[in-house]
């Protein structure tokens, strides 16, 4: 008798090991490099994949190093997509290729026109700079662009278009599943950004200020004016943020946008030497809509007042 229960035990503790281990190799995963890509492949994946986010909530994504458990979710995952050549990809893209050679990478970034660096200032001129190629015949891998493309409706129409591509890719036979979503999402963009010029139609030609150059792509495409109090990636200098100030006391400037990620100091300084009013914003939202919409929301009403 104690024999036998031993040996239904031992039969169960199997069981359940292979239990485990059925449902580990059943779980599907893509890994993305910001929150809010996830935004928009849970929206496609629906319940067919789990998504994990290798730059977690809070945390910057030009210096960010991976952690040990989304380095463990890359290992299981069927695919992963990045974002362009933010900072986290340009110095870890090529170890996680190396480190994961089976890995499958898509670009979400592709067909997407890149802002360069000189021209985020000013965004009411028309821009559309074209994806190159890096060494390895990659898109989108520029070490000088804005990577912020996600901040446009327009790009995140391009940006859901890619994923689901890559979807059908890894997932051929649930193709249906997915193009179902995918119109879901492209109607949810598309609507988002029917909201955004609504309350901006009295605001073309806006100004705002903003520490980090996140909203360049979000600029040029409603017709507004960033200035940014970042130098080149760095804290300006006193005489940088003079030259700002004074800039930006020529236009009709109301608000200044800050963000979790980044020191608060000069856009403070900023906000009492010309009265404009603090907003805080999080371009790293996993609600990319309503983020969206919360600033189109701050530009329009302190711009009416």
């Amino acid at each position: 008798m104690r024999n036998s229960l031993k040996l239904f035990c031992l039969f169960s503790f199997i069981l359940l090991l292979l239990s485990c281990n059925t449902n580990s190799e059943k779980e599907n995963i893509i890994s993305v490099t910001i929150v809010p890509q996830k935004f928009f492949a849970e929206k496609i994946a629906g319940d067919k994949f789990k998504i994990n986010t290798m730059v977690p909530a809070g945390s910057s994504p030009e210096t960010y190093e991976p952690s040990a458990s989304s380095m463990v979710s890359l290992d299981k995952s069927k695919g992963y997509f990045r974002i362009g050549n933010i900072g986290f990809e340009i110095n870890w893209i090529e170890k996680l290729r190396q480190n994961h050679p089976e890995l499958k990478i898509f670009d979400n970034s592709k067909n997407i026109g890149i802002i360069e660096d000189e021209e985020i200032f000013d965004m009411t001129e028309d821009t559309d700079h074209s994806h190159g190629e890096d060494c390895n015949g990659h898109h989108s891998c520029h070490h000088d662009g804005d990577p912020h493309i996600w901040s446009s409706p327009s790009n995140a129409l391009k940006i859901a278009q890619n994923m689901y591509e890559s979807f059908l890719t890894i997932d051929p036979d649930n193709s249906e599943y997915y193009t179902t979503n995918y119109e879901l999402l492209k109607d949810e963009i598309t609507g988002t950004k029917d909201s955004i010029s609504s309350i901006l139609a009295n605001s073309k030609g806006a100004t705002f200020v903003i520490y980090h150059p996140s909203l360049t792509y979000f600029a040029q495409e409603f017709g507004l004016k960033q200035f940014a109090i970042e130098d080149n990636g760095k804290e300006p200098s006193a005489a940088t943020l003079k030259k700002l100030i004074d800039e930006v006391r020529k236009t009709n400037a109301k608000v200044v946008f800050i963000q979790q990620e980044f020191d608060k100091k000069n856009a403070q300084i900023i906000a009492d030497e010309l009265n404009l009013k603090v907003v805080q914003i999080n371009p790293l939202s996993d609600d990319w809509a309503n983020e969206l919409i919360k600033v189109a929301h701050a530009i329009a009403e302190n711009n009416n007042q």
